[in-house]
């Protein structure tokens, strides 16, 4: 999609006002206002535009985009398959969905549709292709936004034909779906593939290889059914991209398989503002945001944001003056090309009438959050020279659905707060706190052009993942892997001879035993002799036993009957080093791990200088200019003074001080001092210091 400006503005539902013209009318007038550019229509018109069925009404729907390009305003028009009319439902009730409990669904809410249903496919395929007959050659409209928030599965017999189809290309012979499964445990041997069921509630749940397949087979099918969509768009002559809007750290599709379908990735990001400091928030959303833009390696789309609350959480809380501003401007800097609200007018009644939105039940364009937006809208206008250039890294963090789904299913060391998520987000934030982008990568990605990788509680290797990541220490790299890693293959079974898998004399360790903590445990990680670390720090949750192999210890146990024994290792392996962190550790021990390494990796930051806290710093690249981007996320000002800040000030006011909530970017020349050093090669120097 070639964009000479930012996208922005956000989901429009001009078919819920149809009858109130004067509304609609005003509407346009406080857009342009506003300076949005871009509306996403059509994700939840199916009632509007086949009322009855066969019988179409896309006339309402042509005229406004015809109304809205005449003012300067494109469409990224959505097919409607993410809420179907309730006469489908009632004509054809096999396009509902069953449960786990073989329970079907009654008409209601969103994605309640089976993705198998030849009815439902023959239905969607119609609709799409009219949608794109009419309007593949319309200037206006800009990009296909397929369905909406994809998720769920469904057990109805059409899908467990599908899944014993699946299995079958997938395994070959039942005798091998045995062996992989390990199904002679508790004697539950299958003879034939007709045999096998998805996982219930009222049936199987325990045998972990069928639940891992059960999720992958859900991916596959939804990514078809995407794939469906897309092709009935291109059958009838529509050439725009296309994009479907993924969610905040969603585990129930590999968003991996997802935006292989798809040309943009693009998601819906609604932090929790101010419920804890905000530079946390912030960074958690960063760190979606970089998965987002790593799924692709290339720039994405905010496709939703709350301009003020989120009526669906638990609190509903409005946005601090500055903080839409703030957001808006981090998706910029970590890759977005867009901000994108939800909704551009406050729905009048159903489940979100109270959600956040441009214009709200007033009708007036005199309140604070539609001033904040029209100010970030005119601002925005000299941002535009920054699309179409790139975040680029040389530190990865592994951030694995696959991997997520068997880690949470394994039945132990914990069944419960295993904090996954938590684990990486702590390696992230100290990598960031560095003054570094940091791409969030699945496993199965290349790690060429990396100089450092961190796989937190990497439980399961993929196939081919320990010679991928032998072979980067290899040649220059350096590796961090966590507690509970390089446990079980592909299907969950358990390896046998050690841990982590086919790595341990990379680590110069193995792993013997793992001690799960209660809640209230804490244990304490302390300097070893001759360790560059030099503070100790608490650990819980889970804590590895270790044996050196070949390796050092860098920190060791405080307390327990493994006191003094090696908690994280150290091992100079081909031209790299490999680490192992074998316990949950505090932040500040991340953080200090990570400066230690990021100076040994030659990592090269953003800015130079030290980054304050509260402050988030990014980097986009294009081929002559590097844009950094400077945000002060804390209620209160930020000196930015021992940052060694050069270049023009494309946005913003001072390179001194940061208000609450504002933001600086700053247009560097490649001649300038602070650039990020090239990201191509992982040196091909020996590690220094090795013992």
């Amino acid at each position: 999609m070639e964009q000479r400006k930012i996208l922005y503005g956000g989901d429009y539902n001009p078919e819920q006002w149809l009858d109130e013209p004067e509304i609609l009318k005003q509407d346009v007038q406080y857009m342009k206002e506003a300076g949005i550019n871009t509306v996403t229509m059509g994700m939840f018109s199916w009632a509007a535009l086949e009322p009855v069925e066969g019988e179409y009404h896309l006339d309402w729907l042509a005229d406004w985009i015809d109304t809205l390009y005449g003012n300067g305003i494109c469409t990224i028009l959505g097919t409607p398959s993410g809420a179907r009319p309730k006469w489908l439902a009632d004509r054809y009730p096999e396009v509902l969905r069953v449960e786990g409990d073989r329970t079907r669904r009654l008409f209601g809410g969103r994605h309640n549709h089976c993705y198998t249903s030849p009815v439902y496919r023959e239905k969607v395929r119609k609709i799409n292709m009219l949608l794109a007959e009419r309007f593949a050659a319309h200037p206006g409209v800009i990009l296909w936004h397929i369905s909406n928030e994809y998720g769920g599965d469904c057990h109805c017999p059409l899908c467990q034909k599908a899944f014993r189809e699946w299995l079958a290309k997938q395994y070959g012979t039942v005798e091998e779906l045995n062996k992989r499964w390990w199904t002679a445990f508790w004697s539950h041997t299958y003879r034939s593939f007709d045999e096998i069921e998805s996982p219930s509630p009222i049936g199987e749940t325990e045998c972990h290889g069928l639940n891992l397949a059960w999720k992958r087979f859900v991916t596959e099918q939804t990514a078809d059914f995407l794939e469906a969509e897309i092709r009935a768009l291109r059958d009838a002559g529509a050439k725009q991209p296309t994009t479907a809007n993924l969610m905040y750290d969603f585990a129930l599709l590999d968003y991996d398989r997802i935006a292989r379908s798809i040309d943009i990735v693009s998601w819906d990001s609604y932090p929790l503002w101010h419920k804890k400091e905000d530079i946390d928030t912030a960074l958690d959303n960063g760190m979606q945001h970089d998965y987002m833009r790593s799924l692709k390696k290339q720039p994405f789309l905010m496709m939703e944001s709350s301009p003020s609350m989120t009526n669906w959480t638990k609190v509903s809380k409005v946005k601090r003056p500055g903080a839409l501003t703030a957001a808006g401007i981090q998706a910029l800097a970590h890759g977005s090309e867009s901000v994108l609200y939800f909704q551009i007018r406050q729905s009048r009644g159903s489940s979100e009438k109270f959600h956040g939105a441009v214009i709200d039940h007033s009708c007036r364009n005199d309140g604070r959050v539609f001033r904040e937006v029209s100010e970030l809208g005119k601002e925005l206008e000299g941002l535009a020279e920054i699309t179409g250039s790139e975040v680029s890294a040389d530190a990865a963090v592994i951030y694995d659905t696959e991997n997520r789904w068997a880690l949470e299913d394994a039945r132990g060391p914990r069944n419960e707060n295993l904090h996954y998520h938590e684990s990486a987000l702590k390696s992230y934030k100290a990598l960031r706190h560095r003054g570094l982008n940091v791409d969030v990568i699945h496993a199965s990605a290349s790690l060429e052009g990396y100089r450092l990788v961190v796989a937190p509680m990497l439980y399961l290797f993929h196939n081919g993942f320990a010679q991928k990541l032998r072979e980067f220490v290899e040649q220059g790299g350096s590796f961090v892997l966590t507690y509970w890693s390089g446990i079980v293959d592909w299907d969950d079974r358990c390896f046998l001879g050690g841990t982590p898998h086919g790595v341990m004399d990379v680590f110069g360790m193995r792993r013997t035993e793992t001690d799960a903590l209660y809640e209230t445990e804490r244990n304490l990680l302390c300097p070893a002799k001759g360790s560059f670390m030099k503070g100790s720090y608490e650990c819980r949750y889970l804590c590895d036993l270790i044996t050196l192999e070949g390796g050092r210890a860098l920190m060791t146990y405080g307390s327990e009957f493994y006191k003094d024994t090696p908690a994280v290792t150290e091992n100079c392996f081909g031209k790299g080093r490999a680490y192992y962190v074998g316990a949950d550790a505090e932040q500040a021990f991340y953080d200090e791990l990570y400066g230690y390494l990021s100076r040994q990796a030659q990592l090269k930051p953003v800015v130079r200088g030290t980054v304050p806290e509260g402050v988030e710093v990014s980097g986009r690249n294009s081929d002559d200019t590097t844009y950094v981007f400077v945000q002060n996320f804390r209620n209160r000002p930020a000196d930015l003074r021992g940052m060694g800040l050069e270049g023009e000030i494309l946005y913003g006011r001072s390179r001194e001080t940061l208000e609450a909530y504002e933001s600086l970017v700053l247009r560097v020349s490649h001649k300038q001092k602070n650039l990020p050093a090239d990201r191509k090669n992982v040196s091909s120097e020996p590690a220094s210091g090795c013992l």
